[in-house]
């Protein structure tokens, strides 16, 4: 089905401002919501293959997945990790387990010899065969509660796993080439592989398993003739947790192509589900899922004061979509439509956002077979178009990056904070400038600074001269003419804020990132990090993946 015409779509203005984007939920097109219905269509095939683990829960597991000829293995190191040496922090050296996601099949020897090198993780010397490198922790309350539960013969409490909503939960997710894994144009070109965060999506997806094995596995350790198993139900109610900080961050302002592509579908998708024909199916579908999102807001947790507002108005805002989606309206062309138009108008952020996910509930037929449409050719508009006269750059900047040349620097809350990457970890900080040194090390993450001083050196230069003879005599401005280029084709490729500023949540920008993973249940832990749950009521591998009703269920949909 062609895309509507770009009317219908709403304007980067509206879109990309850094609080709608920390509104966003998880949608049809979520990757993780992708992956299954691959897995499904394909028929993917799944098996543990290796279990060497001792009673006290170390040692190492192998799980295997196929697609087709292909295979994946999944190799999990598990270690009796003291509870005083338990950190989500980056800066952490242990963990209850590491496990690496590997291009083939494996044998025991063979995982059984990278077992030193994935254990040191970053510092590790990882292989080529190796697509995802990660580490996990246990939930403490919820895990022990679990394996306790098991022991004695009874499954845990429904309360808890609502309240946790998972066993174990990732601290870092490596891929693309990072500390010596695969690059990704090793399996992008595979049918399998070719969407967006593939291969780490698949490696927690099979990891999920493992984290309700070795809770069994435990429990069996304690009673072998008592322990129960986990009850198929209660395997899909638990999900796997992620902690996430600022590392993740500059990945939006980076990748400009990608985040058009990722933004452009999901606002097609909102467009084709406004222009839509109405119908009672579509309404019943509406309505179930908005029931079960608003099941879904009641159980979700956190201790951010701010976090918990954003909940309460949400929960109210789901309460009348449901009432406005049960008035017994005339059918209308235009009902969809009014109906977005009505919430963008009701509602507060997070619910307009809700309301832009439930509408596309009932639409995987004109919606998912944009999440083929996710990817990127990067290369695609590196080169900077030389020819081009610098009155022209500058009219097009003038056009495009309008938000940035209206950002007042001559502000200190403006410049407030640098971005650098630490030396330690390799990864992405955020400075304070008035009290930490470094500023002169900062990363070129401000687009809105570097806009306005490209344009202003722009201004000062013959504007009848080629852009290449400008970028000649002052290179330092190039990143800035290659995002301009970029720009001018992929209008959603901007977050339209000032990194450099005090007001700026990055956990907004985790979230959107995070939102396009398929990640619920939103915890700040700080305006730096948070934590979430994936794959929370999702089918295991190996089960029928049949069906894509499972992501807003709440635990008891679950069954018994």
């Amino acid at each position: 089905m062609p895309a509507p015409p770009a009317a219908a779509l709403r304007p980067p203005s509206v879109v990309m401002q850094p609080r709608r984007m920390g509104a966003f939920h998880q949608t049809r097109l979520s990757f993780m919501r992708a992956l299954l219905r691959d897995a499904a269509k394909e028929g993917w095939k799944f098996a543990r293959t290796v279990w060497r683990v001792n009673k006290k829960g170390a040692g190492f597991a192998v799980y295997e997945l196929r697609e087709g000829a292909r295979a994946y293995s999944l190799a999990v190191f598990c270690s009796d990790l003291p509870a005083e040496k338990r950190s989500d922090r980056v800066i952490a050296e242990e963990w209850d387990s590491v496990f690496t996601l590997c291009d083939g099949a494996l044998t025991a020897e063979e995982a059984k010899e990278m077992r030193k090198d994935v254990l040191l993780q970053e510092a590790g010397r990882q292989r080529e065969n190796q697509l995802v490198l990660s580490r996990a922790n246990r939930s403490v309350r919820l895990f022990e509660h679990t394996a306790d539960s098991l022991a004695r013969g009874r499954q845990p409490k429904t309360s808890l796993m609502e309240e946790a909503g998972y066993l174990m939960r990732t601290t870092a997710v490596y891929a693309n080439g990072k500390f010596g894994v695969a690059d990704r144009e090793r399996i992008c070109g595979r049918a399998e592989m070719r969407a967006p965060f593939r291969a780490e999506m698949l490696a927690v997806w099979m990891f999920r398993v493992f984290a309700a094995d070795i809770a069994e596995h435990l429990a069996f350790s304690r009673a072998p003739g008592a322990a129960a198993k986990l009850s198929a139900a209660n395997r899909k109610r638990l999900g796997i947790g992620n902690a996430t900080g600022l590392g993740m961050a500059p990945f939006l302002i980076n990748h400009p192509q990608l985040l058009h592509k990722w933004m452009r579908a999901r606002e097609i998708a909102l467009a084709r589900a406004r222009a839509a024909e109405d119908d009672d199916t579509a309404r019943e579908m509406f309505l179930r899922e908005a029931k079960k999102a608003k099941a879904h807001a009641e159980q979700w947790r956190t201790d951010d004061k701010t976090q918990r507002q954003k909940i309460t108005e949400l929960q109210k805002d789901i309460a009348r979509i449901i009432r406005r989606a049960n008035r017994r309206e005339k059918k209308t062309p235009q009902f969809w439509d009014l109906f977005y138009r009505w919430g963008e108008a009701s509602l507060s952020l997070e619910g307009q956002e809700m309301l832009v996910s439930l509408m596309t509930e009932p639409r995987g037929d004109l919606v998912d077979g944009l999440a083929q449409e996710m990817s990127a050719d990067e290369s695609a508009l590196f080169r900077v178009p030389g020819a081009q006269k610098v009155f022209a750059a500058r009219r097009q900047l003038e056009k495009h990056y309008d938000w940035a040349l209206e950002e007042d620097f001559s502000r200190a809350e403006s410049r407030a904070r640098f971005w650098y990457v630490s030396e330690e970890k390799m990864e992405p900080r955020l400075g304070e400038c008035a009290r930490e040194p470094g500023a002169e090390l900062q990363l070129p993450l401000v687009v809105a600074r570097d806009i306005r001083e490209f344009h202003a050196a722009l201004c000062a230069f013959d504007s009848r001269a080629p852009l290449a003879e400008f970028l000649l005599a002052q290179p330092q401005h190039r990143h800035s003419a290659r995002r301009l280029n970029i720009a001018r084709r992929c209008v959603y490729g901007e977050l339209r804020g000032n990194l450099a500023s005090a007001r700026l949540l990055p956990t907004d920008m985790l979230r959107c990132k995070l939102s396009f993973f398929g990640a619920t249940r939103f915890d700040p832990r700080s305006d730096r990090w948070l934590r979430v749950t994936m794959y929370q009521n999702a089918p295991q591998p190996g089960e029928n993946c049949g069906g894509d009703d499972w992501a807003w269920a709440s635990p008891g949909d679950c069954g018994e």
